[in-house]
């Protein structure tokens, strides 16, 4: 009798848990620097994303060998395309945290990282411009392939020592995020209401601002100047915002979307952190720690019930059933 194994065919939107943990991380080790933190913490939580990448990354790839026609789905879905974009973004942060452990493999992970992310940007991107889009399925997952992309880039870019191209992606995500934002809002005030399932999607609008200001902070040098003060009180305003939606959002009550608000989250407390620790003061000394807490709080409770979905399988993803060692799919679960 031939053995059986059941793969999840686990989606791309999984890999925004890498950036939740990874901004986090990246949160506590500038708290470490600069309010004396536990160090350990920042390192534990460089390696739980470390561990969670090398998962879904091993996860993905299988998806791609065995349900290719799953994953060509994927691709050709309106909303669910744009989060294949993350498999790079959060290759790229894994990147940054090895950097203090391993040059040599921090730059390799770091160029395969920017090399698909800017590749599925163009792609993507030119495939947007085509038209034809139902303006329903428009949501803030648009800034993913470009705008999430391209800050990354230059913040690891510019930890890894190439400024010069840090600020050029700089550049390349900071004006997308100004044209998609444009194009985003006017279908929020104009269109339909957005569905309960694609309303955790709402918690990337976070992201442009706040990841946008860590990276202008990266590619900068000397005293923090009003651009980025402008950039992170968007980001406070925009975290308001999502206190005041977050019972429309939650109509449907918890699922791993909910990693969307984590990113932006934690980057809106690295950001202030990071001017503090360039000498920074006025607001920002009350809002760091302030937002640090909330941060924490933030990944804290989505993780939290992210295990509480597994643990009583409640998680709902689709499954490939493999036999003789996962020569091909036999069926489906």
């Amino acid at each position: 009798m031939a053995a059986s194994l059941k793969l999840p065919l686990v989606p791309a939107s999984f890999f925004g848990m890498v950036l939740g943990l990874s901004g986090l991380a990246n949160a506590w080790r500038v708290g470490a620097r600069i309010w004396h933190l536990p160090g350990l913490v920042g390192e534990v939580l460089t390696f739980l994303a470390l561990a969670v990448w090398l998962l879904l990354i091993v996860l993905y790839a299988l998806k791609w060998m065995v349900a290719r026609e799953e994953a060509f789905k994927e691709v050709a879905h309106p909303v669910q395309c744009c989060f294949i974009g993350l498999v790079g973004v959060a290759t790229m942060l894994v990147a940054g945290g090895l950097l203090p452990y391993s040059r040599i493999g921090a730059e390799t992970t770091f160029l395969i990282g920017a090399v698909y992310t800017l590749a599925f940007s163009v792609w993507r991107t030119g495939g947007l411009w085509q038209g034809g889009r139902d303006i329903a399925t428009t949501t803030a997952v648009l800034y993913l392939p470009s705008v999430a992309g391209s800050f990354v880039t230059a913040i690891v870019g510019a930890a890894l020592g190439f400024p010069q191209w840090a600020q050029l992606f700089f550049g390349a995500g900071f004006f997308a995020w100004l044209a998609i934002e444009s194009a985003l809002l006017h279908r929020l005030l104009t269109g339909p209401a957005l569905a309960p399932p694609l309303r955790p999607t709402l918690g990337i609008q976070l992201a442009p601002p706040t990841v946008g200001a860590l990276a202008y902070i990266s590619v900068t040098q000397g005293a923090p100047d009003m651009l980025v003060h402008a950039m992170v009180g968007y980001g406070v305003l925009q975290a308001l915002i999502m206190l005041r939606l977050l019972p429309w959002i939650m109509k449907e009550g918890f699922s791993p979307a909910y990693w969307a608000f984590t990113f932006g989250a934690t980057a809106l407390a690295a950001a202030p952190m990071r001017l503090v620790e360039r000498g920074d003061v006025g607001p920002v000394t009350q809002l760091a720690p302030i937002l640090f807490v909330a941060a924490n709080i933030v990944v804290g409770l989505v993780a939290l019930a992210t295990i509480w979905l597994i643990a009583n399988r409640k998680l709902v993803i689709g499954w490939v059933e493999l036999a003789d060692r996962g020569a091909g799919a036999v069926g489906r679960g």
